[in-house]
């Protein structure tokens, strides 16, 4: 390699024939050497440690997001039983346990108003300028009641206007409340507007046309009031009338909320005069299911703990937060799941049937959980929510204790120390590298110094040569 320092010596016709260059990096690194391999050590060391602790850590929080995300998707709700599926369809939302049995009775679909107007001869015939108005109310037989607490739209209508942009103009006017098309059949082209469902979105056509004659190509001709309907009203829109236990019960949609337990209903069809059953009953399949993948990515995590917390080759083998895991791993089973449960009532993770074998793994007793199940099935599947109680609340309090970076005694503490001190690792091998640099530096600059010197007496020997060679040949 060829450098300022080296450039000068060769200039200088230096003769030693010493690379001092190399020899200043060489005596820079050896200088060095020990301070640089016993960091690097301790880096790889820290990484592993850092690798397993993480590995670790991300296992018992993927557990419980897992075990969250298996619970909200509504697999372990109680199954609906409807008898007579025709009317209705049940949906239990995710983390809720409704409970009981009802009686459904459905006299009245919600449905929305649907309003086909009177005919045109094309859908791209003119409709005629001025000013379209929709008013939003209730339409019962030949009245209008007007909403107050809705605006009405109005759309502005140009002498360019054809039925099909009209159309469009309603759709983007209304919001979406009222959706509009045009329908071509043997008697010509009609605007067909369809409302939401429920009592309150019916709607009246205000039009004020140009011409002021209600024929096709005034805007007028387009104008309906429930008073003067001629056919045009095809849909009146209404709310949906169902008996839950006899007691009657309204909805602006067919789809009903706010049920006893949080059950959803979807209307479907009626059943006037033949109430039919709803019930509920516990999936004690799918909590079976739950609680055997549980123990079994229960076991992939002691597995994982044990070989890295082990004494001799393992990365976390004398590690606190691994120390308090194995701890906290032994006395899962125990664990209070539902603190407010009756007397009788399971209440704890090993009543799910959850047990600790001797070797530190985990075992289902499925004798004990089908106990469980026969003698509380509503305790049980309690125990499968979102809440603040329950296996999902229990193992998120387990993952989040466990992975605290403020508690020096748990796996997140330690990780938090062994990052630390790979930061404060990797400070010092830098600053070990900057010293080193800065020997070489040194020392390079020592040696070009010496090796002018040794080149200046090199010349001087050799003029003293030179004059003695002459002075001998005068002699002779």
């Amino acid at each position: 390699m060829t450098t300022a320092g080296s450039s000068i010596i060769s200039a200088l016709g230096a003769g030693s024939g010493v690379d001092f260059i190399k020899l200043a990096q060489d005596i820079s690194a050896a200088s060095f050497a020990a301070q640089r391999n016993s960091i690097t050590a301790r880096q790889t060391a820290l990484e592993a440690q850092i690798s397993a602790a993480g590995q670790l850590r991300g296992a018992i929080t993927g557990l419980a997001s897992a075990l969250g995300d298996r619970i909200r998707s509504g697999d372990l709700a109680p199954r609906p039983e409807l008898a007579n599926p025709a009317v209705a369809k049940v949906t239990v939302p995710a983390g809720l346990t409704p409970r009981g049995n009802f009686a459904l009775e459905v006299t009245q679909l919600a449905q929305g108003q649907t309003l086909v107007g009177r005919p045109y001869a094309s859908r791209d015939a003119l409709v005629g300028e001025g000013t379209l108005t929709l008013r939003f109310g209730t339409v019962s037989g030949a009245s209008f009641t007007p909403d107050a607490a809705r605006a009405a739209a109005a759309i502005a209508v140009s002498a360019t206007d054809t039925l099909a942009t009209l159309a469009t103009k309603i759709n983007q006017a209304s919001g979406g409340a009222v959706q509009a098309y045009v329908a071509e059949g043997a008697s010509g082209a009609r605007l067909v507007m369809m409302g939401g469902e429920g009592a309150a979105n019916g709607f009246v056509l205000e039009a004020a046309g140009a011409g002021g004659a209600a024929a096709p190509g005034d805007l007028s001709y387009l104008g309906w009031q429930p008073a003067t309907n001629a056919g045009e009203l095809q849909a009146t829109a209404r709310d949906a009338l169902f008996r839950l236990d006899t007691v009657e019960r309204t909805s602006p949609t067919n789809r009903v909320t706010g049920l006893p337990g949080g059950f959803t209903l979807n209307l479907t069809a009626t059943n006037t005069g033949a109430p039919t059953t709803l019930s509920f009953a516990s999936n004690t399949d799918a909590i079976t299911s739950v609680m055997s993948d549980f123990v079994a990515a229960l076991n992939n995590v002691v597995s994982q703990l044990a070989d890295v917390a082990a004494p001799i080759g393992g990365e976390l083998g004398n590690d606190p937060g691994a120390r308090e895991l194995r701890r906290a791993l032994a006395g899962l089973a125990g664990r209070v799941v539902m603190p407010g449960a009756a007397d009788g009532e399971p209440r704890t993770l090993g009543d799910l049937g959850l047990a600790l074998n001797r070797d530190g793994s985990f075992r289902l007793d499925s004798p004990r959980l089908t106990r469980s199940l026969e003698a509380s099935p509503d305790a049980v599947a309690a125990m499968f929510t979102t809440g603040v109680s329950g296996v999902f609340a229990t193992m998120d309090r387990f993952a989040r204790e466990n992975s605290l970076v403020t508690d020096p005694g748990t796996l997140g503490g330690s990780l938090k120390r062994f990052e630390a001190q790979k930061a404060a690792s990797d400070a010092r091998l830098a600053k070990v590298a900057e010293q080193q640099d800065n020997l070489r530096e040194r020392l390079t600059r020592e040696f070009t110094a010496s090796e002018r010197r040794v080149a200046a007496s090199q010349s001087t020997l050799a003029f003293l040569r030179q004059q003695v060679d002459i002075w001998s040949n005068s002699d002779r």
